[in-house]
């Protein structure tokens, strides 16, 4: 269900739009976080990336590692594997 917050925005020449700062806030979107794009029907979604763990699907503690995502407790059983 969608809800309307009353905001128009108008696209500029290089086909891009600004979110205003409140509901930036309220969504908790800062700046250069990911956001996915998505279409449902005739609507464009936008989500914020959330970081999560390739191993756990945890969303704590991210760190990046080769390019791929993984927390910190997954990191310390790879290490701990390592060890044997």
């Amino acid at each position: 269900m969608l809800k309307s917050t009353g905001i128009v925005r108008k696209i500029d020449e290089l086909g891009r739009i600004v979110l205003p700062v409140e509901l930036r806030r309220s969504l908790g979107i800062s700046e250069r976080d990911a956001l996915e794009i998505y279409v449902d029907g005739s609507s464009i979604v936008l989500k914020k990336v959330r970081s999560s763990c390739v191993f756990c699907d945890g969303t704590r503690d991210i760190r990046t590692f080769r390019g791929r995502n993984i927390c910190g407790k997954c990191l310390r059983e790879l290490r701990a594997d390592q060890d044997l």
